[in-house]
């Protein structure tokens, strides 16, 4: 069995797929053009791929013999999946514990850099700008008292809430289904987006959810409010965000994904008390290495004939 691997993964990892079967492996950190990518892929049975790897009708199509399409993360937004069932592809997913704390500490880095101004008031450091402390030099927001807003109560949400509570902030939260949790309060939308002082996003896209937070969003916050978005980008619109920023409706934004992603607009990187990250959730050793058991295990249970714990479609 062909295993056509198109991004670099943990060493660790690519032994296994080395020991159990016959592997094409792009061993880069470069994407493989769409071109090639369908050339390699017409003799592959298993393909893994990363979420960022953009698997369309297109690419299923050159894949004469894919079996199974294994994306090396807990998303999987980036492939048609409901193309890949017509063709009797299976697809899986890698939603690795490690995963879900590595995004929440993520979450809570962006909530701290963004308050406390510690990438904004780092450039002081190196322009002879920072002269000594000063009472009121580079103020920003304690968390203690807080009201936390999180919109999408799943594994990653709750280890937010869990850290946030560790802050002593009080926790709201938005959630399409009933959920009973000690030490957070379930409300409506508009009530999380009124009563927030900091909005973090934690919901797996659907197009029921494409623009989610958008003007009319924006106009229900706190102009103290602050919005950070560790899901996925979509669920923003982003000119709707840019326009919120520079007319300071809200007081500031964190993003580690993007609407448009892996482009990044100059309006958004220019708008006004922005802190972007290139979509660094969950990249920690400790994440990327279990993704990578569990793809590994995906396949592994297909070749056995079982259907993968992990399948999504």
């Amino acid at each position: 069995m062909k295993v056509l691997i198109t991004n670099r993964i943990p060493e660790e990892i690519i032994k296994k797929y080395e020991e159990n079967f016959e592997v094409d492996y792009n061993d880069s950190l470069d994407f493989l053009s769409k071109d090639e990518l369908k050339t390699r892929i017409k003799d592959a049975q298993c393909l893994v791929c990363p979420l960022s790897e953009k698997i369309d009708k297109e690419i299923i199509d050159a894949a004469e013999n894919l079996k199974i399409i294994a994306n090396y993360g807990a998303g999987f937004d980036n492939v048609d999946i409901n193309y890949a069932k017509e063709k009797g592809i299976i697809v899986t997913n890698a939603p690795a514990s490690a995963s879900t704390k590595s995004t929440a500490e993520l979450t809570f880095g962006l909530i701290i850099d963004l308050l406390r101004n510690i990438t904004k008031m780092n450039a002081d450091c190196y322009d002879d700008s920072f002269e000594g402390w000063k009472p009121v030099y580079g103020l920003g927001e304690t968390l203690e008292g807080k009201t936390l807003g999180i919109i999408g109560l799943g594994r990653i949400g709750t280890e937010v809430m869990r850290k946030a509570k560790a802050f002593d902030m009080d926790v709201i939260f938005y959630n399409r289904s009933k959920k009973d949790v000690e030490g957070a309060k379930q409300v409506e939308l508009d009530y999380l987006l009124e009563n927030s002082d900091v909005i973090t996003l934690h919901i797996a896209y659907s197009d029921e959810l494409h623009h989610l937070i958008d003007k009319k969003a924006f106009e229900k916050m706190k102009k103290s409010a602050y919005l950070i978005n560790a899901s996925r980008g979509k669920v923003i619109d982003e000119l709707d965000l840019i326009n919120a920023l520079n007319e300071e409706k809200i007081a500031g934004c964190a993003l580690d994904v993007y609407e448009f992603e892996p482009k990044i607009s100059d309006e958004l990187r220019n708008a006004k008390n922005i802190l972007l990250a290139p979509h660094l959730g969950n990249a920690t050793k400790l994440a990327r290495v279990q993704m990578g058991e569990y793809t590994f295990d995906n396949i592994m249970q297909f070749k056995n004939g079982e259907i993968p714990k992990n399948k999504v479609n």
